[in-house]
């Protein structure tokens, strides 16, 4: 260590003026060491504010006020929550390189694969299983269902020349049939916030998820117990018991962890 002396004092005055030195930085030190700790109490006090704030909802995308999920081959497919649904899907949504999808049960939504005439079979057996579980099978209690699928052009509000009831449709020509499909989904906590998909699409979008299938459980006590499971995944994201519940399909379920 090099220490630099005033010869023109003595040892004594050299000392005395080191300790000042040594003195004032000390006390440097400590105003910063004091400053850091008012810095670190401010932050807290900042992020407790924060926390505290409510959570902005990101914007909803106009296919979410339906059913809906995105395929493995990335192919948008939506399905109507009730006879009004049904009929602006039809009436809005329905375009002619659309594919339409039925569970072969009385009530069951009206489910299009947007562009789906050019999907790949993958994707027509996942929109089969979304058609399945979002039929009034799942509420009363039903393994497994057929489903059909059919183009733009054998679908109709017309038969014999008579316009159908509200939520009908009248389906022309040969249809596509996939028989005996499972009813189960996947619900789970996504970068994007909750999603309720088929489960044929897999589990790789989730960050943490759980299977459902048609059980003795309430809709309403499903969704609660799903929202606690899956709260602190979903706490950043704005999303709320009330989403979980619209996202399932309809009547009770059983849960099984994924």
């Amino acid at each position: 260590m090099k220490v630099s002396l005033d010869l023109n004092s003595s040892a004594q005055e050299n000392a005395a003026l080191y300790y000042e030195k040594g003195k004032k930085m000390k006390e440097k030190i400590e105003g910063t060491e004091k400053a850091i700790e008012d810095t670190k109490k401010e932050l807290e006090k900042f992020e407790a504010v924060v926390e505290k704030m409510p959570r902005m909802k990101r914007k909803r995308q106009w296919y979410e006020k339906f059913h809906w999920f995105v395929s493995s081959n990335g192919f948008l497919v939506i399905g109507g929550r009730d006879a009004e649904q049904n009929e602006l899907l039809y009436s809005k949504y329905f375009e002619d390189a659309d594919m339409f999808m039925h569970a072969d049960v009385h009530g069951a939504p009206f489910v299009i694969v947007k562009n789906g005439s050019g999907a790949p079979e993958k994707t027509l057996e996942e929109a089969a299983q979304f058609a399945a579980s979002y039929s009034s099978a799942w509420k009363d209690g039903v393994g497994a269902v057929d489903v059909y699928a059919a183009g733009k052009e054998q679908v109709s509000k017309h038969s014999h020349g008579e316009h159908v009831p509200r939520g009908g449709f009248v389906i022309k020509g040969n249809r596509k049939w996939f028989k005996n499909i499972e009813l189960k989904m996947y619900i789970g906590a996504t970068e994007s916030g909750i999603e309720c998909i088929p489960a044929r699409c897999g589990k790789e979008r989730f960050i943490s998820h759980f299977e459902i299938k048609p059980g003795g459980v309430g809709k309403g006590d499903l969704s609660k117990k799903l929202f606690q499971l899956l709260s602190e995944k979903l706490s950043e994201k704005g999303i709320t018991a009330e989403d979980i519940t619209r996202a399932l399909p309809p009547g009770g379920g059983e849960l099984a962890v994924g």
